[in-house]
């Protein structure tokens, strides 16, 4: 019987923010592929002595799915560490396909994305009540278009927020588009390089108009999530609406409310 093949979230880059979950499985893999161009290594640190460890960072979608079948023919628990989520820009149904014809058992396990850790490391919030409720993931059209309709001109136009992946080097094109779907130049954006890396990790906050500028000063070229959104600053803001799960004057099935609203 052939073993079953785990495509595990390592999250954002610290090792500590892979889940329970997925370490104990890396714990106990007999093989173990990772992600080497963006996962930290130290994530395969969880990985048993002797377990056959291969960085897949130079290999093709047919490589490693042949190294993946055939490792699970040798060991029970066979992992395919990625950065982030599996199924966030993580080519997850390219390689489970030939798995399951292969007859080949697999599943997910999901991690935590750079987007989250990008708010995280900045004390930000991707949503507020009456300013925004909606997050957008996106991209840029790069080597790889975008679908129609999914331009981010027509994304940016919701006013919601953006966590923009694999746009650092089109940051320039995010300024346009942003710019064109009615955003003022200065508004804020924040840009996170290795959210979550430790000694890594960089944080830049400026506005549509100097955002640019200010990443080429600090030599950001690559693994940077871009964050547009109505919600940045909020914390040095001299109001806010407040949630109404924990209004006073807000009723819920856990709590009566203990305040008259004002009228």
């Amino acid at each position: 019987m052939a073993g079953k093949i785990w495509f595990v979230g390592a999250g954002p880059g610290d090792p500590d923010l892979i889940t329970v979950k997925g370490r104990k499985l890396l714990e106990a893999s007999g093989a173990v592929l990772f992600a080497g161009s963006l996962v930290d290594q130290a994530a395969t640190l969880f990985a048993p002595e002797g377990c056959e460890i291969r960085d897949s960072k130079d290999m093709t979608l047919e490589e490693m799915t042949e190294w993946l079948i055939a490792a699970a023919e040798k060991h029970e628990t066979v992992v395919r560490l990625q950065t982030g989520d599996p199924g966030l820009y993580g080519a997850l149904i390219e390689m489970t396909r030939p798995l399951t014809a292969a007859g080949i058992a697999w599943a997910v396990v999901p991690g935590v994305s750079s987007a989250m850790a990008s708010l995280a490391a900045a004390g930000e919030t991707l949503t507020l009540p009456e300013v925004t409720q909606t997050v957008i993931l996106t991209r840029v059209a790069g080597r790889t278009p975008m679908p129609p309709g999914e331009d981010l001109e027509s994304l940016a136009a919701h006013k919601s927020t953006l966590c923009i992946y694999l746009s650092i080097t089109l940051l320039h094109k995010v300024q346009d588009a942003l710019l064109a779907a009615g955003w003022s130049e200065d508004a804020p954006i924040l840009v996170v390089q290795k959210a979550s890396w430790p000694g890594e990790e960089k944080i830049v906050r400026g506005t549509i108009k100097d955002i640019k500028r200010k990443c080429q000063d600090e030599k950001i070229a690559s693994q940077a999530m871009i964050v547009a959104s109505p919600t940045l600053g909020a914390a040095d803001w001299p109001n806010l609406i407040r949630s109404k799960l924990y209004d006073p004057t807000f009723t819920h099935r856990f709590r009566k409310a203990s305040e008259k609203p004002n009228d």
